[in-house]
């Protein structure tokens, strides 16, 4: 019996390479999935999916888009693909019994050791001073190539025998599955039908009976999580909700913290503040960008280029955007100064919000401007600043005052003072080795809350800024 059966699996193998040979992989265009690559579990299907997406991006982003930013976002992918994909699908197969485990696990483990090595050979030449691109399009070709290979020759052709198995022999349920109870289904129509009738019978006002018509019977275990998260010790925290950055985090950034966001020309300093604000005006938090030098015009183009839509959450009220002039400040400040003959405990209006408008959360953009107008007037300023934080640390409002400094720097405010005013201070960097630029970004500072202390990778995409929290930025932050 034995025997037969390798005689089929030997047969089988022979036209498969044969298949192969005669139907070659182009890897320069694009891969659709089709129902024939399905291997008929929900899960195991949806990472393939992923992987082919993945691989898509590669062959169609591989003559136009930066190399480190694709490269970092293909260690990031494959990072979570490893972690996810390779122990469910084992797994999986463990549960069918599945008679070529072994032969599928060895398969995986050669995944991994070129995994590795193409990190390995990344680090290596990201490693010297002068990144070249000719080398890291080496990299981008030789990936690209083996997941083109491994999607057609492994989830094509391997995956496919397993699922042929399952089809035959379905994997028994677990203890754990065997032990739940099917949930109960929900006759939305009677519900419906017995909320009128208590509206009827004056039991239920309307607003409450809206509220339970539309409440969800279960709610999800993300949004548990994040409730747990995001509150610790009493205390009440904030996520960003931008990919990747929040996991730098324990928890969150402490409510109410006045955080700066430091950096050079370019690094994403505005595009990390709209994306905060735009996040949070989603979630239904009052949010106004106070901008020192873009009109709001200006700015509401940069949101809709990448997909954001300002103007719904301006005309709910949820977003405002301002721009006023700092001369309008430092005018303020000189005649206050005058008045007061120059005392320095006076009452001076810091900022100028919307009378009609509390605000959740805040974006100063920039300091640096504001500082700009008070030149030759330090005293003014640190009289100015220092009440600024007092008045955001009064209205308990989580606010982002925004920086200019050097790409690398060792300063990350305009006088130095305001930095340690702060709660927090996040550093955007755009490093340049060789002829490449790369973002990254750093938490050099939260008061009230632990994080991650390290410098990693981040790329600004199309669709907003994306953290990747394992990789590492290492050297050459010291050079221009």
């Amino acid at each position: 019996m034995k025997e037969d059966v390798k005689k089929i699996s030997e047969k089988k193998e022979k036209i498969e390479t044969k298949n192969k040979k005669s139907n070659p992989v182009n890897y320069n265009s694009e891969v659709v999935w089709t129902q024939k690559m399905s291997v008929h579990e929900e899960n195991i299907d949806k990472q393939h999916q992923s992987l082919l997406k993945e691989l898509n991006k590669i062959i169609n982003e591989i003559s136009t888009s930066e190399e480190i930013d694709l490269i970092r976002a293909s260690i990031h992918f494959c990072d979570n693909y490893l972690k996810e994909h390779f122990s469910y699908e084992e797994n999986y197969m463990k549960r069918i019994n599945f008679p070529y485990f072994k032969q599928h696990k060895k398969q995986h483990e050669g995944f991994i050791e070129y995994y590795n090595k193409f990190k390995k050979n990344f680090d290596k030449i990201y490693s010297v001073k002068s990144v070249k691109r000719e080398d890291l399009k080496k990299l981008i070709e030789g990936i690209r190539e083996f997941l083109g290979t491994w999607f057609v020759n492994h989830i094509k052709v391997e995956d496919q025998k397993y699922a042929q198995f399952a089809a035959k022999n379905p994997p028994k349920l677990t203890k754990e599955e065997q032990g739940k109870k099917k949930p109960a289904e929900f006759d939305m129509a009677s519900i419906k039908s017995e909320i009128e009738q208590q509206l009827k019978s004056g039991k239920i006002k309307p607003n409450e009976a809206q509220i339970l018509e539309q409440r969800a019977p279960v709610k999800h275990i993300s949004e548990l999580r994040l409730k747990e998260k995001t509150k610790r010790g009493g205390k009440e925290y904030v996520e960003t909700g931008i990919p990747g950055f929040d996991e730098l985090f324990e928890s969150g950034i402490p409510k109410g913290n006045s955080i700066i966001i430091a950096g050079g020309a370019g690094s994403g300093k505005t595009i990390l503040c709209m994306q905060i604000l735009i996040n949070k005006a989603n979630e239904g938090k009052k949010c106004f960008y106070m901008s020192f030098e873009e009109s709001e015009s200006k700015l509401k183009q940069h949101m809709k280029d990448f997909g954001w839509d300002a103007e719904k959450l301006i005309n709910s009220d949820r977003l405002r955007i301002q721009r006023t002039s700092p001369f309008d400040i430092t005018r303020s400040v000189d005649a206050l100064l005058a008045k007061e003959k120059g005392e320095l405990l006076i009452d001076i209006d810091p900022v100028l919000l919307p009378k009609d408008f509390k605000p959740d959360f805040i974006v100063v953009d920039s300091l640096t401007a504001i500082a700009s107008a008070f030149t030759g007037k330090e005293d003014s300023y640190r009289i100015y600043i220092e009440q600024l934080f007092r008045f955001f640390e009064k209205i308990k409002a989580t606010t982002f005052l925004v920086t200019e400094t050097a790409q690398i720097p060792e300063v990350f405010s305009a006088t130095g003072v305001e930095e340690f005013l702060a709660d927090g201070v996040i550093v955007l960097y755009n490093i340049k080795r060789g002829n490449i630029r790369e973002s990254a970004i750093e938490i050099l500072k939260m008061r009230g809350e632990k994080h991650q202390k390290k410098i990693v990778a981040m790329q600004i995409t199309n669709d907003g800024i994306v953290v990747y929290p394992e990789q590492e930025v290492f050297g050459g932050l010291g050079e221009e």
